[in-house]
């Protein structure tokens, strides 16, 4: 449940009222998700490990004394939608913007945010988000340029395979990820042998799964929404698909894993981010969220969990509020559990906004999923 000061500033939000941000007791950090359409999965584990984690921050005192106050607007998982609400809360000067999540809301809202030199900590994955120059865009989880290479060495070490078939969604998630997938596989020396574009919102996976199984290639790698993952998990343990699944965090978070109805068994990927990871200050967040919120988070609400103890950490560092000094802040720098627990695990942001830290390797086992490696920084095993 919201807490009532929360929510009070959702109403405001959405009634066009003047913004809280002119108290002088409060800094504005206003939140951009998915809370309905085909992103709510996502967007409603990212706002809950934000409010987390907002609570914890007010409770002993705020930012610099300063209580933290977000407003969280609705994009409905809509691009069109989500410009719109960045440009409403710009016009109230906004610290900081947390969100959106779905790369194709991020892509047409990080200009504008930048026009405005403030800063934006997204969920978005696409690689495309922090090659634009892009000063002012920061991820709070792997971007696919640094996803891939670890799915793809797996690909290539872990299950041997020499062809491949890609079925990934025709959005900009799905595209750059396509994109990028394809890139590695021709580095290794691997064969895609079926490309096949999938619609976000699909129902229907049974003509796809025909063209894979007529592939017959070595590993499937799957690139899709989680709902999405599901549907085509319950079609390919319906037509009898016998080769390795592989898919990425998207493909073996635990509502997939629910709504797969146990077709999700076996299935292997790269996790930038899970409560099933073996590091004591994640399980403790995830029991921390659980009690809180009565349900598992996927690695979205960790992702809006430590958006906000970043803010924290850049502005407590800074010893003031600057939006665009908090941009120049962010890039190169490294912060640690031991400096701000409230992060969970050792991250790195490079000068394109990229974060870089530990991922894992994880599998489907009795229906949870199962950590079965830990994958060091990328930076650290070129």
């Amino acid at each position: 449940m919201l807490r009532a000061g929360l929510i009070a500033s959702v109403l405001a939000a959405g009634l066009g009222l003047a913004a809280p941000a002119l108290a002088q007791n409060t800094v504005y950090i206003p939140a951009i998700l998915e809370l309905s359409g085909p992103g709510a999965v996502s967007g409603t584990n990212f706002r809950d490990g934000m409010l987390l984690a907002i609570e914890e921050i007010n409770a002993k005192g705020g930012i610099l004394g300063k209580k933290i106050d977000t407003p969280i607007l609705d994009t409905q998982s809509d691009a069109g939608i989500s410009r719109a609400q960045i440009q409403k809360v710009i016009d109230n000067k906004p610290y900081v913007i947390i969100g959106p999540v779905y790369s194709g809301s991020v892509l047409v809202d990080m200009a504008l945010a930048a026009q405005n030199e403030i800063p934006e900590i997204v969920g978005g994955e696409a690689a495309a988000i922090t090659q634009k120059g892009n000063k002012y865009v920061f991820r709070t989880s792997f971007g696919q340029q640094f996803s891939m290479p670890k799915i793809a060495n797996y690909i290539r070490d872990g299950v041997k395979a020499k062809t491949v078939s890609l079925l990934w969604v025709n959005n900009d998630f799905g595209k750059g990820g396509r994109d990028t997938f394809k890139k590695e596989m021709e580095k290794r020396n691997i064969k895609i042998v079926a490309d096949i574009s999938s619609e976000s919102g699909q129902t229907d996976f049974s003509a796809d799964v025909v063209k894979i199984k007529a592939a017959n290639a070595d590993a499937i790698f799957v690139y899709l929404n989680e709902e999405e993952s599901a549907r085509f998990l319950r079609e390919a343990k319906k037509q009898g698909i016998k080769a390795p699944l592989i898919g990425e965090t998207t493909l073996l978070g635990q509502k997939v894993i629910d709504l797969a109805q146990g077709a999700a068994e076996g299935v292997k990927g790269h996790v930038g981010l899970t409560v099933d990871a073996p590091v004591p200050a994640v399980k403790a967040f995830a029991e921390r969220f659980k009690k809180k919120f009565n349900y598992v988070c996927d690695h979205n609400g960790i992702k809006g969990y430590t958006a906000v103890y970043f803010i924290k950490y850049v502005t407590e560092k800074m010893g003031k509020f600057d939006s665009k000094l908090f941009a120049q802040t962010l890039h190169g720098l490294t912060i640690t559990p031991k400096e701000e627990p409230g992060v969970l695990m050792e991250a790195t942001f490079d000068q394109n906004g990229d974060i870089d830290r530990e991922s894992f390797l994880g599998q489907v086992v009795n229906g949870k999923q199962k950590i079965v490696e830990v994958l060091p920084k990328l930076g650290n095993s070129k």
